[in-house]
């Protein structure tokens, strides 16, 4: 059963209101949370989230629950806004008194909901992408998705290995963007690799030309790399084949969804990206130890949305199997039991590879969980 807090001309869901997805006996069921921005400029992120946790608790429910109960699902929309996210994670806690949260779709909402949760003892699997989300460690606070450092880490390998070693940065200034940026900056020198020019550009610009143009002017340029999500990478992307430009472009995980290459058009087609097997789950070899997990997810998500599937979908669902799978081992719906369990995840195959969390890692990817992608004809490919 699916009810809305709000409607809107009987049919949308107004931001911030919530979705309660579970059986209507509340009080037998096990209730979690999520706050993600199902509208908004990254709704791109949080309606795949919303989906997904929607589809696999009805799911879950259908064959059995949790430890003999249904879960119950609270979902709240922040927009993408980090004040909002963080008076719905007070709501969560103290109103709708969930066990866990699985959410958080950007960087900026998790950070503000993470001292709301650590406070109460709650455990938080996060969906956003950078690091600071879970380096350094907290308590209570976990994620799914690759960290921007992996992308960066992912993205010098590749370039070594084609013997690139001067690069253009641009970069989006938002959470993501700058979190990204920095963590290239960082570690760019242990590939040597040189950052021979260094642009970035705003959430509401719609025109890099300028910077772009900076860019292919730098001396020595081999690559370009933009840290960044929304609508600005792929802004980017056609500015960039606008200018003919002709060096290689690689994007970030953040971008890692069909909307991505609807937003860039022909000019995506050559963009190469780090991202999870998700996207090429009907391209992988039937020995890959991931296929499994991806085919089957991918195939329940289109067939339950009509969309094509989306990393970030995949990120929620990882996060759920996850919590639900620390519960039955828990035995118990005490968020600290919950906690502990989480952390033990040792071998689990989720979308985005294999999780091996510890006290001092609460992700438990390492780089061999991501692939490295290439754009062609419109459509994801394993890169060469």
């Amino acid at each position: 059963m699916r009810t809305y807090g709000k409607i809107l001309g009987g049919a949308a869901l107004l931001a911030g209101a919530a979705i309660f997805a579970g059986s209507p006996a509340a009080a037998e069921n096990i209730k979690i949370g999520a706050s993600l921005s199902v509208t908004g400029p990254a709704s791109f992120l949080g309606d795949p989230e919303a989906k997904t946790l929607e589809i696999y608790v009805k799911k879950i429910n259908e064959a059995g629950g949790v430890n003999g109960k249904d879960l119950e699902l609270v979902v709240y929309d922040d927009g993408g806004d980090a004040n909002k996210a963080r008076t719905f994670a007070t709501r969560l806690v103290e109103d709708d008194g969930v066990v866990a949260v699985v959410g958080g779709s950007t960087t900026g909402a998790t950070m503000a909901m993470i001292p709301v949760f650590e406070d109460a003892g709650i455990p938080f699997i996060s969906l956003a992408g950078a690091v600071v989300v879970i380096d350094p460690v907290k308590e209570f606070t976990f994620k799914t998705p690759h960290t921007d450092k992996m992308a960066c880490e992912k993205i010098f390998d590749d370039l070594k290995a084609h013997g690139m070693t001067k690069i253009g940065m641009i970069s989006g200034t938002g959470g993501f963007g700058k979190s990204m940026r920095e963590q290239c900056m960082a570690v760019v020198g242990d590939y040597g690799i040189e950052v021979v020019a260094d642009e970035s550009y705003g959430p509401k610009d719609s025109d890099m030309t300028p910077q772009l143009t900076n860019i292919k002017n730098a001396e020595g340029l081999q690559a370009v790399v933009n840290p960044g999500f929304g609508q600005g990478p792929a802004i980017v992307t056609r500015n960039y084949r606008q200018l003919g430009i002709e060096v290689p472009l690689y994007q970030s995980h953040g971008v890692a969804s069909k909307s991505f290459i609807d937003l860039a058009g022909d000019a995506a087609n050559g963009v190469r990206l780090p991202a999870s097997a998700l996207l090429v789950a009907d391209k992988l070899p039937d020995d890959d130890a991931q296929k499994p997990v991806v085919t089957e997810y991918k195939a329940t998500y289109e067939a339950s949305t009509g969309q094509p599937v989306s990393t970030f979908g995949g990120h929620a669902y990882d996060g759920l199997m996850i919590l639900v799978e620390a519960m039955k081992r828990a035995g118990s719906e005490d968020p600290k039991a919950i906690r502990d369990e989480i952390e033990k995840t040792s071998g689990f195959m989720g979308t985005a590879g294999v999780v091996n969390m510890s006290a001092e890692d609460h992700l438990g990817l390492d780089l061999t969980a991501f692939r490295m992608l290439e754009i062609k004809d419109g459509d994801w490919a394993l890169a060469e």
